[in-house]
């Protein structure tokens, strides 16, 4: 994994959830080493809080020969890995300097060294318009970054007729968590037409940092004003009602309700 940090940032002319998301992935990185590794080493790629396969979803092409792609909070790098196995020539950048150590780190020991690796905020990528053929997130970007930001930044990175896939938690399992920080419940807790901006700093149960989510046709407006079109939206579901508890949702709401959510939109050409 190529090392290219760009000139540093004056961290105290960062958004405040900047800032804050970094340092709490940087505390936390050492907690996501050792399910880092066990990504990297498979090649059946599995997704979300409950690993649905590769096989059922598609998030990524099948062969991704000729194409540029981006991981947009790339955490351990585990997607750049299989998105560089599929023929991809790949950058991945993230927030946490400690987590891109472990991503390099696993990079080199896997022979995946052609993936270039940048420090820095999803937000305001020091890289030319229309770089990418196509740019991913799994709990990435997708949560920890302001999409009224990083949605248009993600499109200014793509080529015309590039795609984005994106996966994280669905806005109505965000409604439907106690402000305690508890595992999602059976009450709608926030308010739906204003969900944007949720801070987990000072819960009692689990604290985190800062996540953002949208209501549904919030997103619809978002893609539209951006210049994207709309090619799938899923909404996942647990295979598994006994499966336990997973981030802050039980298996069995998640068999009833959706936890996560995926969209795939493409710049319009």
């Amino acid at each position: 994994m190529d090392h290219d940090n760009p000139a540093t940032t004056d961290l105290a002319s960062l958004p405040e959830h900047v800032r804050v998301n970094r340092a709490t992935w940087d505390t936390d990185a050492p907690d996501w080493v050792a399910p880092g590794e066990r990504a990297w080493a498979t090649t059946a790629p599995s997704w979300g809080i409950w690993n649905l396969p590769e096989s059922e979803l598609h998030l990524l092409p099948a062969d991704m020969h000729g194409l540029t792609a981006i991981e947009l909070g790339c955490g351990t790098g585990y997607v750049s890995a299989w998105m560089t196995r599929r023929g991809a020539r790949v950058t991945a950048i993230d927030n946490s300097a400690r987590q891109l150590d472990t991503a390099r780190r696993l990079a080199a020991e896997h022979g995946l060294t052609d993936i270039r690796s940048l420090h820095g905020n999803a937000e305001q990528v020091p890289l030319p318009d229309a770089s990418f053929d196509f740019a991913f997130s799994e709990y990435g970007a997708a949560i920890w970054c302001d999409p009224h930001v990083w949605i248009p930044e993600a499109h200014r990175l793509l080529r015309p007729g590039g795609e984005l896939v994106f996966l994280g938690h669905h806005p109505l399992a965000v409604a439907c968590s106690p402000l305690d920080g508890a595992p999602t419940g059976q009450t709608l807790v926030r308010d739906w037409f204003t969900l944007h901006r949720v801070d987990w700093r000072h819960v009692e149960i689990d604290p985190g940092g800062i996540e953002f989510n949208l209501p549904v046709s919030a997103w619809f407006a978002l893609f539209k004003r951006t210049g994207f079109e709309l090619l799938d939206y899923l909404e996942l579901q647990a295979p598994d009602p006994a499966a336990g508890d997973a981030f802050g949702a039980t298996a069995a709401w998640s068999r009833r309700y959706p936890s996560e959510q995926v969209w795939r939109v493409r710049k319009r050409r």
